[in-house]
């Protein structure tokens, strides 16, 4: 049996997997991302502890444990360096803590590259020799397989496409730069974008349903602004997917994909944001390039995090 853990900036996702990686169960539980990371990492061992006991599994059954994790890390220490998502966290060593927890093998690797496993794996990217994997959510990840290897670079940074600069002197980010594509294109940032246009005095029927109060709007509101054709929104959705589609050409140009695989929370919107990021794509990527490059949408949905953990902590035990 393996464990494979999605940490995100809302949810935590636990997946329990037999010996051929095939889901037997799930747990889910809030994050509590804007606490500390005690809190999350209580939160995360409390719910492996959960699943393990619905399943009546003593954790010495466990193989390994894989663990998703946003950000920067030093994988090989098993320490996350920094995440944007998370507050008061810092080199925090999960692989230590958990092994010492539950005395099996623990391994991390970044969330999106995770996600990525899974959808090459047993999702849309099955087959793929040369793939990218965008994940819009709280923020804007990215994982890149060259070659049928999948790429890590000198510091397991390889393809953080949400921290290329696309405004010189744009939004600040948590990375210490500005203007990152990821603080535009991602729940944050299309919100962001929309307090930005009410505060600039562009109407929207947002105004009402929030009783005037911008902090409360989400990205699932702004869908359902454009479907009452609401222009406020339906703009804010143009230009995300148009900047969306400037990263993906810059992408494409970099690492000639024969397949991008969109995910995460965002890509939910569907074509009202994906028909103006394709448009951007066609004119301004290398057109031999983009030809030859599907944009999918992912298959595994909300558990591809927890089978690519899963996937990575047995391919990582069978290394050892």
């Amino acid at each position: 049996m393996f464990i494979g853990i999605d940490l995100g900036g809302t949810n935590i996702k636990v997946g329990l997997f037999d010996d051929q990686l095939q889901h037997v169960d799930e747990l889910w539980r809030a994050t509590q991302s804007e606490l500390n990371s005690a809190t999350v990492i209580s939160n995360m061992i409390a719910t492996v502890q959960d699943l393990l006991v619905q399943n009546q599994i003593q954790a010495s059954t466990i193989q390994a444990i894989g663990i998703g994790v946003p950000g920067l890390l030093d994988i090989d220490a098993g320490v996350s360096k920094f995440s944007p998502n998370f507050m008061n966290w810092q080199d925090v060593p999960i692989k230590e803590i958990f092994e010492n927890q539950f005395h099996v093998p623990v391994f991390i690797d970044n969330d999106v590259r995770v996600n990525l496993y899974g959808e090459w794996q047993f999702g849309a990217g099955v087959g793929q020799q040369n793939l990218l994997m965008v994940t819009l959510g709280t923020g804007l990840g990215s994982g890149v397989v060259m070659d049928g290897r999948v790429l890590y670079g000198a510091t397991a940074s390889a393809g953080e496409l949400g921290h290329m600069n696309m405004y010189r002197h744009g939004r600040p980010c948590a990375c210490g730069s500005t203007g990152c594509l990821g603080r535009y294109v991602s729940a944050r940032g299309i919100v962001k974008t929309a307090q930005e246009k009410l505060a600039s005095g562009t109407t929207s029927i947002l105004t009402d349903w929030t009783h005037d109060d911008p902090s409360k709007i989400t990205a699932k509101m702004l869908s359902q602004a454009d479907e009452q054709h609401d222009q406020l929104a339906h703009t804010v959705w143009q230009e995300t997917g148009a900047l969306l589609g400037y990263g993906l050409a810059n992408a494409i140009n970099l690492y000639n994909p024969a397949m991008i695989i969109i995910g995460g929370g965002v890509a939910n919107a569907g074509e009202r944001l994906f028909t103006p990021t394709k448009q951007v794509v066609q004119a301004h990527g290398l057109k031999i390039a983009v030809a030859a490059c599907q944009i999918v949408t992912a298959k595994l949905g909300d558990r591809a995090g927890m089978v690519g953990a899963a996937i990575m902590a047995q391919r990582r035990k069978l290394k050892k």
